[in-house]
């Protein structure tokens, strides 16, 4: 399996490729990144370093892979946060040359918009990139509730609310929906809901809330999932499979005590999770 990841990158800690490329690889995935930013470390710590690029950047390294003649052999493209328009574009003609090359690729896009704490948190003009050119293009997207709520237009507050944003967002064009965070009228204040809709059925795991909070957890669960749709085309499994391995290694690292996830030290988790959360039909 071989998955091009565009997203940004971090040389310390792991949020964007430097939290999706490592799990891809250690289910065995040939992973071909390309980085959107390469920034020291997450801008939540208030300074770094490093410098964005452009979307003319990811249009020639494109060019660059395609020439080698490997895009035939590409089985998905996924991407996350889009630092500007021009980057979404250009990442949006990246997919049309999969496509172009190997009509079954599948496009997997985490449509980073914002969150309920922060609100909308991206640059002008990228919140509606996002609903009203990349979501369409997409077969899966893994938005957070706030985003879902955005995507859909409804404020969604209990499981009748949640079916309703699903199937607006459906009509937007995605097959798969992955909402990787959910809380509602029925969810415990002691955790969190995952939910997977596809092919008329919507699939819910529950799973502790950990007092954490570690940046690219949203990274790294749209790319489990994304591998392991690909697998069998499953959303239920990949929902499953996905949830019980971010929460093994959130769980880890809270146990530590630190603020970035462990994803060397907890890499088993990837592949054997220690705890598994069966999806249940709603």
């Amino acid at each position: 399996m071989k998955i091009i990841s565009i997203q940004s990158h971090v040389v310390y800690g792991h949020v964007g490729n430097a939290a999706a490329v490592f799990p891809m690889q250690r289910l065995g995935v040939e992973v071909w990144p390309i980085h959107t930013v390469q920034f020291s470390n997450h801008t939540g710590y208030g300074s770094w370093g490093g410098r964005v690029f452009d979307g003319t950047m990811i249009d020639e390294l494109m060019d660059g892979v395609a020439s080698r003649g490997a895009l035939e052999a590409c089985d998905g493209v996924l991407s996350g946060y889009m630092g500007s328009v021009e980057i979404g574009t250009s990442i949006l003609s990246a997919v049309s040359r999969v496509n172009a090359a190997n009509r079954s690729a599948v496009y997997a896009c985490d449509p980073v918009i914002g969150d309920r704490a922060r609100g909308v948190f991206v640059r002008p003009g990228i919140a509606e990139f996002m609903r009203d050119l990349a979501v369409p293009r997409a077969d899966i997207i893994t938005p957070n509730q706030f985003e879902l709520d955005y995507l859909s237009g409804i404020e969604t507050r209990n499981i009748a609310d949640l079916r309703r944003a699903l199937a607006i967002v459906h009509g937007l064009g995605p097959k798969v929906v992955l909402v990787t965070s959910f809380a509602g009228a029925t969810t415990p204040d002691d955790a969190i809901d995952l939910i997977a809709s596809a092919e008329n059925e919507i699939w819910l795991v529950r799973t502790p809330k950990l007092a954490i909070e570690a940046n690219g957890a949203g990274d790294a669960i749209a790319a489990l999932f994304l591998v392991h749709y690909l697998k069998d085309r499953s959303a239920r499994t990949a929902l499953g499979e996905s949830a019980s391995s971010i929460f093994g290694v959130l769980r880890r690292t809270a146990e530590a005590g630190v603020q970035e996830m462990l994803i060397v030290d907890a890499q088993e988790e990837f592949v054997c999770p220690s705890r598994r959360f069966e999806p249940v039909k709603l």
